[in-house]
């Protein structure tokens, strides 16, 4: 249930018999030949799909993320970590302050994941309350499931083509893209990721049917849903 189609009555009402709700975290930044709102476009629609049946809440995506390597890239946007924290504790206190107990944060973006320590420590600071911080395209099932069709899956490759996030349109490339080198970019600046990467693509093929990526996105959704209704102690 996204929370731009209720009104505050209605969530009022809600939280009072059920304190759960769902932030997903996305980012803004190159996908190759994909929309650069790849991260936020799919944390958004997992956490909708995955809520749906239960009515559970869904607050929008965060649109910005941790992505500096990818600065040499126009359109990409980037917050510092410190800043990321920040704002998440202050989104998390506002969730606190209306009810709700229970957060499970749907994350789409990588550079994304060090903010958990911020989150477990407002847990902390909060008795009473559980965040669940689930980096969904790297789930046990949903990574299985990607490696299943193809081992070969990375950054703006296939495994992120989807329909709803690619551009009507564009093209994409035919072949497989070897896997850039990881060890030199993790000493790269951004200029420099960018002559190593090219298009975006970290390797792997740039598209698979719709009807493989729509199995995946079910074992996905399965797996995000089971978070929801489990134990959260």
């Amino acid at each position: 249930m996204k929370i731009s189609d209720s009104n505050w009555f209605e969530i009022e009402e809600r939280v009072k018999h059920d304190d759960r709700c769902i932030l997903p975290l996305g980012s803004t930044e190159q996908h190759a030949y994909l929309s650069l709102s790849v991260d936020s476009i799919l944390a958004q629609k997992m956490a909708v799909d995955a809520a749906e049946p239960l009515a559970v809440p869904v607050f929008p995506a965060l649109p910005f993320g941790v992505t500096p390597y990818f600065m040499g890239f126009p359109g990409t946007v980037s917050l510092t970590m410190s800043t990321y924290e920040l704002v998440l504790r202050e989104i998390l206190d506002s969730l606190y302050t209306h009810g709700f107990r229970r957060v499970l944060i749907v994350n789409g973006h990588g550079g994304n994941s060090p903010v958990q320590e911020a989150c477990a420590k407002w847990v902390s600071d909060n008795p009473g309350t559980a965040c669940r911080f689930h980096d969904w395209w790297r789930a046990p099932k949903t990574w299985a499931a990607v490696k299943a069709v193809d081992p070969i899956a990375s950054h703006a490759s296939w495994m992120e083509n989807f329909p709803w996030t690619r551009l009507a349109g564009r093209e994409m490339p035919g072949e497989q893209k070897p896997y850039v080198d990881f060890e030199r970019l993790r000493d790269s600046n951004p200029q420099e990721v960018r002559a190593l990467i090219g298009d975006g693509n970290y390797g792997g093929e740039y598209q698979k049917s719709d009807e493989i990526m729509g199995d995946i996105w079910d074992v996905a959704v399965a797996e995000t849903r089971e978070l929801l209704e489990g134990d959260w102690v």
